[in-house]
């Protein structure tokens, strides 16, 4: 990459970074100031995200789809998985009252672009591929966006949990949604995420020719665990009622045996091995 072009992309990843992040600032401010809701407007807030949303898909297809093929490289798998958490983040939280997640995935997405920019990625599948694995990579992401969607709603719940239990509940705990909603929320991403990794498992199994060729036998079984997970967990959830603190470590166990499937694997090969 030449220098002018990598300042470039880096500006423009600064740029994206810093509406994340002041977006997460003025989440946080309507947080401390709830005697003053309408200051600032949750509007403006959104407006936030869509600008910085915008922005990270230029960074997206810059980095990722401009030549034939698709680059996913270990940050440009960071970035798109990233944008695709706040694509889907900003959706939800024009019907639900899922704002406050933006604390977390917010600076989070920030934090992708800026490693993005400073570490350019070796070409990775840049040759041209089918329509079938850019199906299956897209289904792929989507999932992997929703069950982190979910991790980050369970976080927010045990902390939720907690502070109920100990009757301490800060300006923060108050802002969220009653528990209850809160676990129907983290229920309904659960259920959506793990259909889409259902479609995520099959497309792979239907669309990969020679997976031990490919150094995918690690990834397909830990993310097949991880779908095991998620699926005993639901069924709990339907069968026996599960909730709270048990709903919580599934969640969570499931979501961290996912990422290690995905990112851990390309962290090793690209990263470590060079492969």
């Amino acid at each position: 990459m030449r220098l002018s072009t990598f300042m470039k992309h880096f500006q423009l990843a600064l740029a994206a970074s810093l509406l994340y992040l002041s977006a997460t600032g003025l989440i946080g401010w309507r947080l401390i100031r709830r005697e003053h809701p309408r200051f600032p407007p949750r509007q403006l807030v959104l407006w936030l995200v869509l600008a910085g949303l915008t922005l990270h898909g230029w960074l997206l297809y810059d980095g990722i789809f401009r030549e034939p093929g698709i680059n996913l490289a270990f940050f440009n798998a960071l970035v798109l998985t990233s944008w695709t958490v706040i694509a889907l983040f900003s959706i939800s939280s024009l019907t639900k009252p899922v704002e406050n997640l933006g604390l977390v995935l917010l600076p989070v997405a920030a934090l992708t672009l800026v490693l993005e920019a400073s570490f350019p990625s070796p070409e990775f599948m840049r040759q041209a591929v089918g329509w079938d694995i850019k199906i299956h990579v897209l289904i792929s992401m989507l999932s992997y966006s929703l069950l982190t969607l979910a991790s980050v709603q369970a976080i927010l719940l045990a902390v939720q949990d907690r502070h109920l239990h100990l009757r301490k509940p800060t300006g923060f705990i108050r802002a969220l949604p009653p528990l209850q909603t809160m676990e129907s929320m983290l229920f309904e991403m659960i259920g959506a995420g793990f259909a889409l990794l259902t479609l995520a498992l099959l497309s792979g199994f239907a669309f990969l020719e020679d997976m031990f060729a490919q150094h995918l036998v690690h990834k397909t079984v830990l993310s097949t665990l991880a779908w095991l997970m998620f699926g005993g967990l639901l069924i709990g959830r339907f069968r026996y009622g599960w909730r709270g603190k048990t709903a919580i470590v599934w969640t969570l166990s499931g979501f961290a045996v996912l990422i290690l499937a995905y990112f851990g694997s390309k962290m090793v090969l690209e990263l470590i091995l060079h492969r």
